[in-house]
């Protein structure tokens, strides 16, 4: 069943050639071939600004995301460098609180 449905396939690309070039023979084909090519280009031109129009749209969104990412870790280092600070400062409250019981 595979080998026919192959054969089928093959027999059906040959044909499709051999009628495309009995139809770029004639100069209405030929036409018919120079609007087809035209609509082709046309679309993959759209296709090609529609992609790098997403391309430009998603490396925004990861430069946002990075800026985003950047500031968190600054906000995230000063929290901790200030929660260090008030630790110290406890710890340093607390032993002169001790000393100066004893």
């Amino acid at each position: 069943m595979t080998v026919k449905s192959l054969v089928w396939f093959a027999l059906g690309i040959a044909g499709g050639f051999v009628a495309a070039h009995l139809v770029n023979k004639d100069p209405r084909g030929q036409e018919l071939f120079a609007q087809l090519d035209a609509r082709i280009g046309e679309f993959t031109d759209r296709m090609t600004d529609a992609y790098h129009a997403q391309e430009t749209r998603l490396s925004d969104i990861i430069d946002d995301a990075k800026g985003v990412t950047g500031s968190v870790a600054n906000h995230a280092s000063d929290a901790a460098t200030h929660a260090a600070d008030a630790v110290g400062d406890a710890a340093a409250a607390a032993k002169k609180t001790i000393t100066s019981s004893n």
